[in-house]
């Protein structure tokens, strides 16, 4: 009888055994879970700037090659178009630069204000893991990627209009051949990004800046006949 009473009851020290086990086994859950969270939020974050990256460049190419065929519609010479292109590409990725440093540092303020709000609610007792996993913005890298992505974008139609002296018209072509190369380019690269339809994201991205570059050229064009 006693050795039947002895089977039934587990020892103390298997009970404790048991328990740790088990504390192990919930740690390691916990642990994998927060490694997940982690890598999850870092892709998410380089998808991110990876996008970001595609649209400053897109941007560039854009407003670039628009500005040069603008001034290619009343001006011969290319010296004047590569002027007011390398301009426009200057002034542009300072302006992206700016407007994308002030945009992430506003992001940034507002972040770290929500994390006070939680700690002040809290009372002071918010877990280790959620403060390791708040990465902030950095607004000095986001604006030198900005700025570089605009001005890789804004050197294409620059190239192609500088190796072309004399033929006005065919520089014209050659500048709107380019650009509409690299926006191809750039909208399947936006579109592998967001892994949406690579045709569709990139004839959308041909069209828009098709568009821009017409409407550019026929307005200065026409602002430059009537001489207003």
């Amino acid at each position: 009888m006693a050795a039947l009473g002895t089977c039934e009851q587990p020892s103390l020290s298997n009970k404790k055994m048991v328990f740790h086990v088990t504390n192990d086994t919930e740690r390691s859950d916990i642990t994998q879970g927060t490694m997940n969270d982690d890598d999850e939020f870092d892709c998410s974050q380089r998808a991110q700037l990876l996008r970001a990256v595609v649209l400053g460049a897109n941007d560039g190419l854009v407003s670039i090659a628009s500005l040069m065929m603008g001034v290619g519609a009343v001006k011969d010479d290319t010296k004047s178009m590569v002027l007011t292109g390398l301009a426009g590409l200057v002034a542009g990725a300072c302006s992206m630069a700016i407007g994308e440093f002030v945009s992430v540092y506003t992001q940034k303020d507002v972040e770290l204000a929500q994390r006070a709000r939680r700690v002040r609610k809290n009372a002071g007792h918010e877990e280790e893991t959620t403060n390791q996993r708040l990465k902030l913005p950095n607004p000095v890298q986001a604006a030198i990627a900005s700025a570089f992505a605009f001005t890789i974008g804004g050197v294409v139609p620059l190239l192609a209009a500088a190796f072309i002296r004399r033929q006005h018209t065919l520089r014209l072509a050659v500048v709107a051949a380019a650009a509409s190369l690299a926006l191809v380019v750039l909208g399947g690269v936006g579109a592998v990004l967001g892994r949406t339809p690579m045709a569709k994201s990139s004839v959308r991205v041909l069209i828009g800046g098709w568009m821009a570059m017409a409407i550019t050229f026929g307005l200065t064009k026409l602002i430059g006949t009537t001489g207003l």
